[in-house]
């Protein structure tokens, strides 16, 4: 039983540092692609420049959705590989279980991305607000970042659930979802017009993908009462 645990902790970190990686490579591609189009434009066009930006985070959102599908398709292969070498026929690690920590690390290194650029933004120079704007700048960002990492981890039940069943109205679901919540950020400094939408969005994915693992009411009851 101790080998068995520690092989599967081993799968789960693998998977981990794997989808930390599919996410990193999407990045680089998206943020290329950007960089490109910037340079060869012209930089005082701020319309332009302003529709870039907008044309650089969609474009990074649908790409990250395309590495996620790809990563499916790699874990899938994985798992059958794993099934073919064992004595029993099983996988040691659901198809269900690997979408929980391809989205933990998803969300987990995107917030360690946002974090990254919200230390050195705090680097200065300059303060906060010091023109009248607002001083919640780092707080709401913080709550994004955390919004972010929690819909990442549900944005990957639902996806990895629609690929296993072939329910693409879910993987389209993901992906508009997705799109809605890095739009809604061109409300800012309007904040409560991105938080407030993100977080709404949140709970709708997590009582979605709750259903999806086989959650019920019944379960929720008994665990917030501490019964077995």
């Amino acid at each position: 039983p101790a080998l068995f645990l520690a092989q599967h902790r081993c799968q789960q970190a693998l998977a981990l540092s794997c989808r930390a990686f599919f996410w990193l490579v999407s990045l680089l591609l998206s943020s290329l692609i950007w960089f490109i189009a910037v340079k060869a434009s012209d930089p005082r066009d701020e319309p332009l420049q302003k529709g870039l930006l907008i044309f650089g985070i969609m474009f990074s959102v649908l790409l990250q959705e395309v590495f996620r599908f790809l990563y499916y398709k790699l874990l899938r292969k994985a798992i059958e590989g794993l099934v073919a070498l064992s004595e029993d026929g099983c996988s040691p690690i659901s198809i269900q279980q690997m979408a929980y920590v391809a989205g933990v690390g998803f969300g987990l290194m995107s917030g360690a991305f946002s974090m990254i650029n919200l230390l050195a933004d705090a680097l200065g120079p300059g303060t906060v607000g010091i023109h009248g704007d607002s001083q919640l700048y780092f707080l709401t960002s913080a709550f994004m970042t955390m919004v972010l990492i929690f819909l990442h981890t549900f944005w990957g039940i639902l996806f990895f659930h629609g690929c296993e069943h072939r329910r693409w109205w879910e993987i389209m679901a993901v992906v508009v979802m997705h799109l809605a919540v890095s739009g809604s950020t061109f409300c800012n400094p309007l904040y409560v017009g991105s938080l407030v939408p993100s977080y709404l969005l949140m709970a709708a994915a997590a009582t979605w993908a709750y259903l999806l693992s086989g959650g019920s009411a019944q379960n929720l009851r008994r665990f917030l009462l501490c019964k077995s």
